[in-house]
């Protein structure tokens, strides 16, 4: 079931999206919905090829156990 969301944006704020939307013959809901998942998507998520580069690099993967290694001993700072 869709759900309703408000969002408060300034007038430029507001032209950039009806400009882009209208662009892309949409409406502005429709807009922000597809570029909110768009960013999402993109930046959460790694492709295959990215993730078996993660996957082969050593150095990395020694780096990301020893990050682990160091906070399960406690030995990290928290910068503010």
């Amino acid at each position: 079931m869709a759900k309703t969301i408000t969002i408060r944006v300034d007038d430029r704020v507001y032209e950039i999206f009806q400009k882009a939307a209208n662009g892309e013959r949409r409406s502005i809901s429709n807009f922000i919905e597809n570029a909110a998942l768009a960013y999402i998507t993109n930046e959460q998520f790694v492709s295959d090829e990215e993730m078996e580069d993660i996957r082969t690099d050593k150095k990395l993967l020694q780096n990301l156990k020893k990050g682990i290694e160091d906070i399960e001993k406690g030995r990290y700072k928290i910068v503010r």
